[in-house]
Formats: structure tokens, sequence, C-alpha cells
């Protein structure tokens, strides 16, 4: 079974999350959007569009998205079967969270937590994303 395929997201926490989105976009070019956060998408090696994004987002310090962890950020990895890959890492030992969501806009997601108390998000997209 293929694990990670990709990087879905990057979603990182801010005091004062409107004021780093302006200087990541003033100094860096990204193209913030009102929601907090910007779309990459992927093109291929001719600079021609291919299927997937990668989303990037500030939210706020206060915020519970990466709860239970206390870091500021959490990577979003894209995998191909969700359900296998969390009962693989639970054989394994690891620390997978309860929780699955099924978004009918986005598709699956669980989380797990690595080692360093890290909150790991994987996401399985719909089909053709």
């Amino acid at each position: 079974m293929r694990r990670v395929t990709g990087i879905g997201g990057i979603f990182m926490s801010a005091k004062d999350p409107k004021a780093l989105a302006e200087w990541y976009k003033t100094h860096l070019g990204i193209d913030v959007q009102s929601w907090g956060g910007a779309s990459f998408d992927w093109v291929d090696a001719e600079g021609n569009p291919t299927k997937g994004t990668t989303a990037w987002l500030i939210g706020p310090a206060d915020g519970k998205h990466f709860a239970p962890s206390q870091s500021t950020f959490m990577v979003n990895y894209r995998v191909e079967d969700l359900t296998a890959l969390l009962a693989a890492l639970r054989q394994e030992g690891c620390e997978v969270l309860d929780k699955i969501t099924d978004d009918k806009d986005y598709g699956k997601f669980g989380w797990v937590m690595d080692p360093e108390g890290h909150k790991v998000e994987l996401w399985q997209p719909l089909p053709g994303q």
C-alpha cells in the first residue's frame, strides 16, 4: 500500500493571523484570500495544470484545529486509502485519533500524532482530485 502521495496542505497558527497573512502576501507574493489562506495548483514540468492543489492557511493561535497538539503548525498529507493507512498505523502502535471526517466536498480526513506530539492530518481526496 502506498502511504503518503503528496502534501495536501500546510497550516499554521498566529497571534495576529491577518497581519501575518499580509506579511506573506507583501513579502513573498502569496495570494492570501479572505478566508486566510491560498491554494497552490499543481503543474507538470512544462507548467501545464495537473489534478491537485496544496492548501496553505494561517489560523488563530487560540483555534482548536491542531488539538490535542500544542504545535503551531500542522501538515496535511494526501493518501490513497485512509482507512487502510489508519489501520496499519494502529497496528504499528501509533497514536491514531479516533475522529474521521468524511467531507462531501473534499474527501476523508483522519489524524495521527507523531512521536514529538505534532498532529498530522491525513487526507484521502475525492476521486479525480
